[in-house]
């Protein structure tokens, strides 16, 4: 099955929120995708699957279009969460979100996933100063993302990066107004990252906290409808 390429919003009003797929939202999600969509609680359902089924589903196919994963990678990954030590969704995360466009993206260095995806494909980033043009490239706990020395590199990611700066001390000054300790906004960098703003270089300082998932996903129905 190959990458969606398509209208992301139309997958955002039949999933719901999908922070790495876009950062726009469904204004209208009373209603299903479509010009002349109809209400979802008169939505009739198919009668041909079953409601366990209908959600297991659902939760497999946001991991797709939230990582940008085809359904082999998917697969690929599931795969080498089982035959891992720990708890399979969990690691599936994990893995997920070790991928080297996903650290970008959370970085601040792009707006999406998708976006992380094309400076890797078009050789902007470095990874421990190694050219890296595999988006699915798996990084771990102490390896160092930069921008390659380039002034095209630079001037592409530095706008982005401000921005997401920008928000960022917003979110914290409006945290700390009101003494909200922890938050899943989308723009605030997890704890297992950090980032040099002058330089624009970040590292891995360890793995994934299930907490700082952006996502929200039940990855046990993952986990059950490949288990099926």
């Amino acid at each position: 099955m190959v990458r969606y390429t398509g209208p992301r919003i139309r997958i955002v009003r039949r999933l719901g929120l999908l922070p790495g797929l876009t950062r726009k939202s469904a204004k209208n999600r009373i209603k299903t995708p479509g010009q002349h969509g109809k209400p979802i609680s008169r939505r009739t359902t198919r009668t041909s699957l079953s409601d366990d089924y209908k959600n297991r589903l659902l939760e497999k196919q946001k991991i797709r279009f939230n990582y940008g994963v085809t359904e082999k990678q998917l697969v690929s990954y599931y795969k080498k969460a089982k035959n891992s030590r720990g708890a399979t969704g969990t690691l599936l995360l994990e893995l997920l979100e070790a991928r080297l466009d996903c650290i970008v993206y959370r970085l601040g260095f792009a707006a999406t996933i998708p976006a992380a995806r094309q400076l890797i494909n078009h050789g902007h980033i470095l990874v421990n100063t190694k050219l890296v043009t595999i988006p699915s490239f798996i990084c771990k706990p102490g390896d160092k993302i930069s921008i390659r020395e380039r002034e095209r590199s630079k001037n592409l990611i530095s706008t982005t990066f401000e921005m997401q700066q920008q928000k960022r001390k917003l979110i914290k000054r409006r945290m700390k107004r009101v003494n909200l300790t922890k938050s899943r906004f989308h723009s605030l960098l997890p704890i297992h990252l950090e980032v040099d703003e002058e330089r624009l270089h970040g590292k891995i300082i360890s793995n994934i906290n299930r907490k700082d998932v952006l996502l929200r996903i039940n990855e046990l129905k993952v986990i059950e409808y490949y288990s099926r």
